[in-house]
């Protein structure tokens, strides 16, 4: 299969920085919600060598001011969007940002769920302490948001240890 080669004149900026963002956006989508929650050392320096691998091709050999600009412009412009059809499209939203994922209901974790995730035992033992609470035991629920970020619930302290705990549904 071969890619068609764009010049570097500012419409072929444009084109070449249209590609490349959406390329990002499916790749990064598919690498799974931890890639853009908390970054470890390694998930920054993979997307720092993204930025600097992609910028040779959105803007070619044009490393004119306008070049530079244009690519910022269909960045901005693209991102906007595709946000804006995401908000009116719940069929969209859900392919962008996918779903809520419960990661421990009442005291127990979801090994599954953080193997799918690829969410480590001590990542998320972080997270809980990160939210006051000492251990799983003592986590009615935690859910990982679809920014990446992990919701912890506490056990009320006079319910703590009881398996019989009322959480939602839709978890």
């Amino acid at each position: 299969m071969q890619i068609p080669d764009f010049g570097s004149e500012l419409p072929d900026v444009a084109i070449r920085t249209a590609i490349v963002y959406l390329f990002l956006v499916v790749a990064l989508r598919l690498a799974g919600k931890r890639e853009i929650g908390q970054l470890s050392i390694l998930d920054l320096i993979v997307l720092l060598v993204i930025a600097d691998a992609v910028q040779n091709a959105m803007v070619g050999e044009n490393t004119t001011l306008a070049g530079g600009l244009v690519a910022a412009g269909t960045l901005i412009l693209l991102d906007r969007l595709l946000k804006r059809a995401a908000d009116q499209s719940r069929w969209l939203r859900g392919v962008l940002e996918s779903e809520p994922r419960l990661l421990v209901r009442d005291g127990k974790t979801l090994p599954k769920a953080l193997r799918q995730e690829g969410i480590e035992d001590d990542e998320l033992d972080a997270a809980i302490r990160g939210h006051g609470v000492l251990s799983v035991e003592d986590v009615a629920l935690a859910v990982l948001e679809t920014d990446g970020s992990i919701s912890v619930v506490p056990r009320s302290p006079d319910r703590a240890g009881d398996p019989g705990t009322k959480l939602p549904r839709n978890l």
